[in-house]
């Protein structure tokens, strides 16, 4: 038979409000913890943290709805919010929603069906609608990389500065002499790719070097994505000789193509990808690339919640983080 914290009460000879307060995240006196903890050990006891759920109205879990998991950007961010959240004392429950707007909104209802305490989400869905459910019963939300126009001034918001990082990204290029320069961004409808476009037309304008629609190619932030891209834009523009692509998924898919059609970076092609340092280093020459702050990132989304589930009356704010362009040796200047 499972152990009660009657028994523990009978074995350490402490009060059951005692007990009760220790096994909930109270504080008790330090010789009263070791002797809950000893006894904890000795009987075996585990919480039933469905039933204290249901009486403290917390699950001490917090809900993670993504586009896709086979993502280095996501699961990068996602270890570590939950290596944060994990010392705060509060599990993780990660649902993919596979770039669907429907399962997005499944999933979070999923979530909520688990009594989740929190949410954080990299959206798909072009409105906050399907947040409304989470928002009605005050659950604190986070939106992550992708901001939505209707969801701001209600939730808490973590994002990367892609406007200024590809602004920055294309005028590398364009002061190393080069004009004709491609681009690979992800789906038209997706926030990052719209601020990534905005901020290469941008510094095109600015230079007089007007944007071609030739030069661009929307993608969908995968590996096969990148290469069938790429191969589209050297078989579109011969002359181009300069290429901006704005994931790393899509970077390797590039690299791949371009190590198929036996094109040589930066003699033939000049080239900037998007994080991943690692791949930089392997990859010869050298890859210029733009690093988005991945802990930075988790940091700022996992405190967010933490403030709002400790605060709940404190107004939502929105975090704007700095990508950094690191120059490596696949860019010729002409």
């Amino acid at each position: 038979m499972a152990a009660t914290m009657k028994d523990i009460a009978e074995r350490t000879g402490l009060a059951l409000a005692t007990i009760s307060k220790y096994l909930n995240g109270g504080n008790v006196r330090e010789k009263n913890r070791q002797a809950i903890e000893q006894a904890i050990r000795e009987l075996d006891f585990t919480v039933n943290a469905f039933a204290r759920g249901l009486k403290t109205r917390r699950s001490n879990t917090i809900g993670v709805v993504i586009p896709e998991l086979n993502n280095l950007f996501i699961t990068t961010v996602i270890a570590a919010m939950e290596d944060i959240l994990r010392q705060h004392g509060y599990g993780v429950l990660v649902c993919d929603s596979r770039s669907h707007a429907q399962r997005e909104q499944e999933a979070l209802q999923f979530l909520l069906d688990k009594m989740v305490d929190g949410i954080i989400a990299m959206p798909v869905s072009r409105s906050a609608a399907f947040l409304q459910p989470a928002l009605e019963r005050n659950i604190p939300v986070v939106l992550i990389d992708r901001s939505l126009e209707d969801a701001e001034g209600r939730v808490d918001m973590v994002l990367i500065d892609n406007f200024q990082a590809a602004l920055e990204s294309t005028r590398h290029l364009l002061r190393s002499g080069h004009r004709q320069i491609g681009i690979i961004v992800g789906p038209q409808e997706v926030y990052t790719s719209k601020q990534r476009l905005l901020g290469y037309n941008q510094a095109l304008i600015q230079q007089e070097a007007f944007p071609d629609r030739g030069l661009v190619e929307f993608s969908d932030y995968t590996v096969e994505g990148g290469y069938r891209s790429a191969r589209e834009l050297f078989r579109r523009n011969p002359d181009m000789s300069a290429l901006f692509v704005t994931n790393y998924e899509m970077t390797l898919g590039t690299i791949l193509a371009v190590n198929e059609a036996g094109i040589r970076v930066p003699e033939e092609l000049s080239l900037i990808g998007f994080d991943n340092l690692q791949l930089s280093q392997i990859v010869r020459p050298r890859l210029t690339l733009v690093a988005q702050p991945l802990q930075e990132i988790a940091e700022h989304a996992a405190r967010r919640l933490l403030c709002r589930l400790n605060n709940p009356e404190e107004a939502p704010e929105t975090v704007l983080l700095k990508a950094r362009l690191l120059e490596g040796e696949s860019v010729k200047k002409l």
